[in-house]
């Protein structure tokens, strides 16, 4: 009897762990749950100077009055950066073909600026057609980056160099309100999400 109860405590224990982790069973994946955190909560982002591929300084969020949509990236990544490259161009002309080309900023941003020069920011925009006008590619200072992937909720793990090396870490599209809230995440190739998710904020 005594075993059994030990084990059903046992259970109950994680139970209760895994509800709190899955956000109430809503998020199976700590990104799902980084995400709805982010539709409940829209906090706000605090401020960053950033490097463009022009070797320009800009700030992240942005110009006041206007939403910002934000990927991180590695710009030596062979694979999924390279993907996310291209949508994030295809949005780029969803955006200006919705009229909106004005009222928001897309940048693609390096946590790796130890590699990440300009010359690597402005190889990977002339390789995705970024304009540096509506998007842009760009870095922040090393001493910035962990604050800022904080800010975001980004992980970023150093893969194994023994094997194929580079990083694994979280893809997505981040919108920012023209009052600097994180109010949504969606998923790269999530054209009609990312849209819906801008013209909301900039209702």
């Amino acid at each position: 009897m005594k075993a059994f109860l030990a084990s059903l405590a046992v259970l109950i224990a994680g139970s209760v762990l895994f509800f709190k982790a899955t956000d109430g069973l809503q998020a199976l994946t700590a990104e799902g749950a980084r995400r709805l955190a982010v539709q409940r909560e829209a906090p706000m982002v605090s401020s960053f100077m950033l490097e463009t591929m022009k070797g320009s300084a800009e700030p992240l969020p942005g110009a006041p009055g206007k939403a910002v949509m934000v990927e991180f990236i590695y710009t030596t990544c062979p694979t999924i950066c390279q993907s996310a490259g291209g949508d994030m161009a295809r949005l780029r002309d969803l955006v200006i073909a919705e009229g909106l080309g004005d009222r928001v900023r897309l940048f693609s941003v390096s946590f790796d600026p130890d590699v990440d020069d300009v010359s690597h920011l402005a190889r990977y925009g002339e390789l995705h057609h970024a304009d540096g006008e509506v998007w842009t590619i760009a870095r922040p200072t090393v001493n910035d980056l962990p604050a800022l992937l904080k800010a975001f909720g980004v992980v970023v793990i150093k893969g194994d160099p023994d094997t194929f090396g580079g990083y694994e870490h979280n893809t997505a599209i981040h919108v920012i309100s023209p009052t600097g809230q994180l109010s949504s995440i969606v998923d790269t190739d999530d054209f009609d999400g990312a849209l819906e998710a801008l013209k909301r904020t900039l209702s």
